[in-house]
């Protein structure tokens, strides 16, 4: 076999002693990646190192996808319906609230100020059950602006939340108490009239005009969008807010912006940034999925020490190919580079096939899961739990390239010993070690 190679090189012009990775170098590697029958076995150790591989590179592209979607669609829909800042009073509640969420928006890089008015309520319906809810008193114009809210209503529409005469409420709520557009939702709040016998619960019912879904369950089951005068009567908060939401236009300026919302403001005020709110909850995210990485790299760790393997018995088993390589000019280190090649090539080709795997089932995730759902008849990535209702999928172009050269780098350190060993045997040694 080898001096079937010899020969065609010879014929091309180029000899064992050529330039490194010559054609003649080329074509031996080439041939020892392609199984006889002998070599069944080792094809074998070299298939399960490609199919590592592949499915390493593949799954660390989904899962590192699959967690940056869920991260960016939490941030947006939490961010969507929370201000990027809360701004709450110090010295005394915001009464000129309409001239102080003025100030507020007119400050550089300040979208919108929303002032607000909220409060916890039990909610029920007329037919029976109940569920606790948070209701949220905004004014119509404000809400129309919010467009994760006026964007998603799924079913009637905010001309009665305007007029004042209406609520609005999730359609997982709706569906958990069996309420549609045009029935009466009935709230009750523990802080209600002073009595001489104490405070009465405060109960009251609202016509339902529309139903939201943002597409995170947390908050289409627990919130209650209320015009604002309303909301005010409700929670014996008349001419007053409880804290005016900021929605700026870049989150991570939060730090730059804060003086200049304080200025603004012209009163003592305390702002707490969406950061604060949410550190817990995003730090989790950041080292979960740091943790994942590391574990997933182990999969692509394996398969490398399969080319090792691989590498080290087709090197026993080509020992009388290389003492005539070597005995027909090849250097060592032409050796070396022809074993290098075949296991870098598992890597490589490993590598490229994991790339278009992981990318394909990304651009197809939700199809994916629903196929799994129907499969195995349960649901999976249930939205109660995981709060979203799609399993989301983004691809971070360095995050990805950074995969590629982690497992290149690793499939071309394992090919290092193998060759490096078969380069060092003498042809005596060679034929012996045969």
């Amino acid at each position: 076999m080898a001096e079937a190679a010899v020969d065609r090189s010879s014929k091309s012009g180029l000899g064992p002693a050529g330039k490194p990775f010559s054609t003649f170098e080329r074509l031996v590697a080439w041939r020892y990646l392609r199984a006889r029958r002998k070599e069944a076995f080792i094809s074998v150790i070299a298939g399960f190192s490609f199919v590592g591989i592949m499915l390493g590179v593949a799954t660390l592209i989904i899962v590192m996808a699959v967690m940056n979607g869920f991260r960016t669609e939490l941030v947006s829909r939490i961010l969507g319906i929370n201000g990027h800042m809360i701004v709450q009073p110090v010295d005394g509640p915001f009464t000129d609230y309409p001239a102080l969420s003025g100030k507020l928006a007119a400050v550089p890089g300040v979208k919108m100020a929303l002032p607000l008015v909220e409060g916890q309520v039990l909610a029920s319906a007329q037919a029976g059950g109940s569920t606790g809810a948070l209701v949220r008193g905004a004014r119509a114009e404000d809400l129309t602006k919010l467009k994760t809210v006026s964007d998603n209503i799924k079913s009637g529409d905010m001309v009665g939340y305007a007029s004042g005469d209406g609520v609005l409420i999730g359609t997982r709520m709706a569906d958990q108490l069996g309420l549609r557009v045009g029935d009466l939702i009935t709230l009750t709040s523990p802080d209600g009239d002073i009595t001489p016998m104490g405070v009465s619960p405060r109960i009251k019912s609202y016509k339902i005009s529309g139903l939201f879904e943002i597409g995170m369950s947390e908050y289409d089951s627990s919130i209650i969008f209320m015009p604002l005068e309303e909301a005010q009567l409700y929670f014996n908060a008349e001419g007053l807010v409880q804290s005016i939401e900021l929605f700026v236009d870049n989150p991570d300026d939060i730090d730059d912006l804060r003086p200049k919302v304080e200025e603004a403001a012209g009163r003592q005020i305390a702002i707490t940034d969406w950061r604060q709110r949410n550190q817990t909850f995003f730090s989790a995210l950041q080292v979960e999925r740091n943790v994942m990485f590391m574990i997933l790299t182990l999969i692509v760790l394996v398969a490398a020490l399969n080319i090792i393997s691989g590498l080290i018995m087709l090197v026993k088993d080509k020992g009388s190919d290389i003492a005539i390589l070597r005995t027909m000019g090849a250097s060592a280190g032409a050796i070396m580079r022809i074993f290098f090649m075949t296991g870098a090539a598992i890597g490589i080709v490993g590598t490229i096939a994991g790339v278009l795997l992981g990318v394909l089932v990304c651009v197809n995730i939700e199809s994916v899961r629903q196929f799994f759902s129907w499969i195995s008849g349960t649901v999976l990535f249930n939205p109660q739990v995981y709060f979203l209702s799609q399993l989301p999928a983004e691809m971070d172009l360095s995050e990805t390239i950074s995969i590629v050269v982690m497992a290149l780098t690793l499939s071309f350190i394992a090919t290092i010993f193998p060759a490096w060993r078969a380069s060092k045997l003498d042809p005596v040694q060679a034929l012996r070690y045969e």
